[in-house]
């Protein structure tokens, strides 16, 4: 295991803070690690029927719009429940009817604490979204078959959204299918 000798926080920002951590090895040999702290986040697979819900957003990282399910970060002390219910209603207009938790995921837990709740929920439509200021999102309503298949051709590559894609396809939707028979 490692041990943090000296912690520097280089960074604190609205949405990450960044330090750097002076660090003893297993082996006593001593490195550094930068560390992203994030609050951690939720996001939702929203069935409308066959369909899934998703939004389209430019991302400036990678100077590419992205095709993504409904997520969002967690406020502090945020359920990460209600927080996937949250973002849902803001960037769709749609509101869960029942929801499920998939499963948790670290984003990339080589440089980050970040942890993403994952939930697929059956959704309907209530209102128009109202995103946070300074996002613009557009909503995209796709079969969840032909979502699988945008995974494959990786014309969806955001890692949260496929990440719950395939879990909800492989663990749930094809264990729902094998009670039905």
């Amino acid at each position: 295991m490692e041990e943090s000798i000296r912690n520097t926080r280089l960074f604190s920002g609205k949405i990450i803070d960044v330090e750097k951590h002076d660090v003893r090895l297993t082996d006593g040999t001593h490195s550094t690690r930068e560390v992203v702290r994030h609050a951690g986040a939720a996001g939702v697979i929203p069935l409308d029927g066959k369909n899934v819900v998703l939004v389209k957003q430019y991302r400036f990282p990678i100077g590419e719009y992205l095709l993504e399910i409904p997520a969002g970060r967690l406020d502090p002390g945020e359920d990460p429940a209600d927080c996937a219910r949250r973002e849902l209603l803001e960037e769709t207009g749609y509101s869960i009817k029942e929801h499920k938790l998939m499963t948790l995921l670290y984003s990339s837990p080589g440089f980050t604490d970040e942890r993403i709740y994952l939930y697929y929920a059956v959704v309907e439509k209530v209102a128009e979204p109202t995103p946070d200021t300074g996002e613009f999102l557009e909503t995209v309503i796709v079969p969840l078959d032909e979502a699988l298949e945008m995974v494959r051709s990786q014309r969806i590559c955001d890692a949260k959204t496929i990440s719950a894609l395939l879990f909800y396809e492989t663990l749930i939707r094809r264990r729902k299918s094998n009670d039905q028979s």
